[in-house]
């Protein structure tokens, strides 16, 4: 089965793993993944030590949270699994204090802490799975930004090279997509 899990595509690794839980499909995920895991882990960390451990503490995980999300786009939903694995990892050892003053990566940490909730483990997938309903309901601007920002990782200067918007209305539609999203998330909620 080796041989043919590597022409398979992530979605079809993770189906077959929901049905005959196939730990070799996980491991297929892992040789293509590690890798971005690590640098996302490195990101916000610090510390390659600290990163591997985390890429281990991720992909472990994944044995039961792939059981347990419908997904569509793997990795989106790792990055955001990984990312919110460091943040707990940071909060629990208290460093995310020490990030606090270092520039653009606190400013990135506390940007994400505020968008995605860190309530639980299993939050941040629900999260992101209702937060892929609600984007495509934004004006184009804000969708735009915000997928740009957050789901690919881009810098305000980025998002603004790639869009051709100036720096204020980069950061005024983010802002303002991100309230939308708010209001649209725990307007779900209350439903």
């Amino acid at each position: 089965m080796n041989s043919t899990i590597t022409h398979l595509s992530d979605i079809e690794l993770i189906s077959l793993y929901k049905l005959n839980r196939d730990k070799s499909l996980v491991g297929e995920l892992y040789k293509r993944y590690s890798g971005f895991c690590f640098g996302v882990s490195l990101k916000y960390l610090k510390d390659e030590d600290e990163s591997h451990d985390a890429v281990m503490g991720v992909f472990e995980k994944l044995f039961d949270l792939l059981l347990k999300h419908d997904i569509e786009n793997f990795r989106s939903w790792l990055y955001s699994v990984a990312k919110n694995h460091c943040l707990l990892e940071l909060r629990n050892s208290k460093k995310l204090t020490r990030h606090y003053d270092e520039g653009q990566v606190s400013y990135d940490i506390m940007e994400n802490r505020a968008f995605v909730y860190q309530d639980s483990v299993d939050q941040p997938e629900q999260t992101l799975q209702e937060l892929e309903r609600a984007i495509p309901q934004l004006s184009d601007e804000q969708r735009t930004c915000i997928e740009l920002f957050y789901l690919q990782d881009k810098s305000y200067q980025e998002v603004s090279q790639v869009t051709g918007y100036d720096m204020k209305k980069v950061k005024s539609y983010i802002q303002n997509g991100k309230r939308n999203l708010k209001i649209m998330l725990e307007s779900q909620k209350n439903e």
